[in-house]
């Protein structure tokens, strides 16, 4: 196939879009309906009233529960409550789980999602933060990881898989660590859910943080947090809930407890039929597919001189994600050409991920990151490489 050289406008009907760990698209035609559907039937606000619409509009946010309850193995779908976005997860989370005088331990994989809010905690209450290297794969030294508990070690965080990196994480393994020190675990799985299984009963998770717009295929604006039922944090926003009105604090009762306000209807509707499209696809199937592509891609980059890719090898297990440097190239400029005279959607920067880039050896300049999704071909796979093997060959 030939990727042209010259410059030609693409649009939303013919780009290659390999920004999924960003946000996937297209959403699945099923996505869409559901969103419209609550639009024009179930506008109304759920929890709040007993008409017809404001109980279907709850039982739509039963439904989303109940299907993320099923593909993330949780027990009980009411320990699953709904934010805007993962970020939301992740600091009522901390903020609602860390009191002043913790230790927490982080890995270097952490999004600015985790490392910001922990940074303000020991601004503002003096808390104690241990980051713990990774290697260039992206791993962790387990045994690092035993040493660096203390006696005031609260909660071990860790990024399930590094959106620069692609690399995953032991999950079960750093549970039981955690748990073994006295201390709980919160996972961020906003680039593995959808993508590969996530067993967070099986692994003992006390939390996780989850998006609804990257492989769960939902709308942007959807997430949530998993709370182990019997883990109580302290509510991060209080406000109306439509249950225990009379009272001064916030209801007892989960996902009231975690949830004031109207919820996105509309945008949960979608993720519930985004939940729908996996679990009928069958996550094995494509965490297989995924995988495939990521060997593709990583093969192919591997192969053009000057160019070194980022994370674990081809054959090592990772999610979709494949980040990579060319020399003596700025990545925004890569990515600009890309998209510009090749209509092909990547990311590149930071990523919200310092510490990551850190390890890396990547802060000073950033990377360019192409990421798979649900709907990614071989062909797309391949555009991309024949275009940055273009680019590479007549760089300056």
């Amino acid at each position: 196939m030939n990727v042209q050289k010259s410059a030609r406008k693409a649009t939303s009907d013919d780009i290659i879009y390999l920004d999924h760990a960003a946000t996937s698209w297209p959403k699945p035609p099923a996505v869409l309906e559901a969103v419209q559907h609550a639009l024009l039937h179930e506008s109304a606000n759920p929890g709040r009233g007993s008409h017809r619409m404001a109980v279907q509009a709850s039982r739509t946010l039963l439904k989303a529960r109940q299907q993320l309850a099923r593909l993330l193995d949780v027990r009980n779908p009411v320990d699953i409550a709904f934010t805007a976005n993962t970020t939301i997860a992740l600091n009522m989370a901390i903020f609602g789980y860390v009191r002043p005088g913790d230790h927490v331990i982080a890995t270097m994989t952490e999004h600015n999602s985790v490392w910001r809010p922990l940074e303000a905690l020991k601004r503002s209450t003096g808390i104690q933060v241990t980051y713990i290297p990774v290697d260039a794969c992206g791993q962790l030294d387990l045994h690092e990881v035993d040493q660096a508990f203390t006696a005031q070690t609260r909660l071990l965080i860790c990024n399930h898989s590094s959106n620069l990196l692609g690399s995953i994480l032991p999950a079960a393994e750093l549970a039981q660590l955690a748990h073994r020190h006295g201390a709980r675990i919160l996972l961020d799985i906003a680039q593995s859910a959808g993508h590969i299984p996530v067993k967070l009963q099986e692994w003992e998770i006390d939390m996780a943080a989850f998006p609804g717009h990257k492989g769960l295929l939902g709308p942007q604006g959807t997430g949530g947090l998993y709370i182990a039922p019997e883990l109580d944090l302290s509510p991060w926003l209080y406000g109306g809930t439509g249950s225990q009105s009379e009272e001064a604090d916030q209801p007892s009762v989960r996902p009231d407890r975690y949830e004031p306000g109207t919820p996105n209807t509309p945008g949960i509707a979608g993720l519930a039929a985004g939940v729908q499209y996996v679990l009928d696809q069958g996550i094995e199937s494509i965490a297989a597919h995924e995988q495939q592509l990521v060997a593709r891609l990583w093969d192919g980059l591997s192969d053009i001189k000057g160019l070194r890719v980022l994370g674990p090898a081809a054959d090592e297990p990772r999610t979709g994600i494949v980040s990579f440097v060319m020399e003596q190239q700025d990545p925004a400029q890569i990515a600009f050409q890309l998209d510009r005279q090749y209509g092909i959607a990547v990311r590149a920067g930071m990523h919200c991920t310092p510490l990551a880039h850190r390890m890396a050896g990547t802060v000073a300049t950033g990377a360019v990151r192409a990421s798979v999704g649900y709907g990614t071909t071989e062909q797309h796979v391949d555009q991309l490489l024949e275009a940055v093997q273009f680019i590479q060959r007549t760089a300056k």
